[in-house]
């Protein structure tokens, strides 16, 4: 069974960084895209990034953590990394690992939205204080 478990969250101030981890097991093959989520209170769930993939270099950030957050993978470890930078107050929220498996279509143009995604591991809350 495929098996997602993020971890890394926590209380940072406004301005700091945090790295989020997600480690993966159960993918029978490598056509599996990795993202993230996150869910703010009262909120509805947002795509933050996607994805960390085996032969899709191509990665995608929500508008609002373009240039702050990175995603990033360490294959021989089965782990896929959010850093976050310079955080903000907004960036509060339970953060999701994601997969899409098996890849049957190229996903750039819809990776923000949770319909395509077939696997989510529990969450890890972030907390950003101002």
């Amino acid at each position: 069974d495929v098996q997602l478990q993020a971890s890394g969250g926590g209380l940072v101030q406004a301005g700091g960084s945090l790295r989020l981890s997600c480690a993966y097991s159960g993918f029978t093959f490598d056509d599996y895209a990795i993202g993230w989520f996150r869910q703010a209170p009262g909120k509805e769930r947002e795509g933050v990034s996607c994805c960390s993939s085996v032969g899709h270099d191509n990665t995608y950030y929500a508008e609002s953590v373009k240039g702050r957050f990175t995603i990033s993978s360490d294959n021989a470890k089965k782990m896929v990394y959010l850093q976050m930078n310079s955080l903000k107050p907004e960036d509060t929220a339970v953060y999701y690992c994601v997969a899409i498996y098996p890849v049957v279509a190229p996903y750039g143009d819809s990776w923000w939205q949770e319909s395509m995604y077939d696997y989510w591991g529990q969450g890890t809350q972030v907390t950003v204080s101002s």
